[in-house]
């Protein structure tokens, strides 16, 4: 099973693309949030087109998605898959997962929860921030941002059976791994 994450796309039709393009063939995307809008605090991102991104997204059938802070009632409206909210648990293959967009809860509230709830994986978005890292049977994943990244790397995760790796979709580099064996 291969899965890649995403988030933070924010319209950015370019950035969308080039993330598909290093994930590769996924089982599954998921994507944590804030997906076509930019928000009146962010900049437009390059290749601005929420139209076309949201044409893009309807002709996939493998995109799973939690609904961030600036998804709106009209982003639903476009979007012909679920912008679910505040949380998505789902258990592809192995890992039970917990995505959420994060910006109602602090990171210690998300991961008490992720813990509360058993999974092995939080995916959270939000901070434009990429990290990786494990907590005492939790592993804890932002993929950064792939259109407003706040390191000038945009970024995607990919998860399989055996490690979780942070990319840089410029580069194609991996930025950081966690094995899971």
């Amino acid at each position: 099973m291969k899965i890649g994450v995403i988030s933070d796309t924010h319209g950015s039709l370019k950035y969308f693309n080039q993330a598909l393009e290093v994930l590769g063939h996924c089982d599954y995307i998921l994507h944590g949030g804030d997906v076509l809008y930019h928000g009146p605090r962010n900049p437009l991102p390059e290749d601005y087109a929420p139209k076309e991104l949201a044409q893009k997204i309807n002709n996939m059938t493998n995109i799973i998605f939690t609904k961030g802070n600036c998804d709106a009632d009209v982003d639903q409206m476009v979007i012909n898959h679920p912008l679910q909210s505040p949380y998505t648990l789902l258990q592809p293959g192995k890992f039970k997962i917990l995505l959420c967009h994060g910006y109602k809860e602090t990171k210690d509230e998300l991961i008490a929860m992720a813990k509360r709830f058993k999974v092995d994986i939080l995916i959270y978005g939000h901070t434009h921030i990429k990290e990786l890292y494990q907590e005492p049977g939790l592993i804890v994943l932002n993929p950064g941002s792939t259109a407003l990244p706040k390191d000038d790397i945009h970024s995607v995760a990919l998860i399989d059976e055996h490690v979780i790796k942070l990319i840089n979709i410029g580069t194609k580099e991996v930025i950081k791994e966690i094995s899971l064996n």
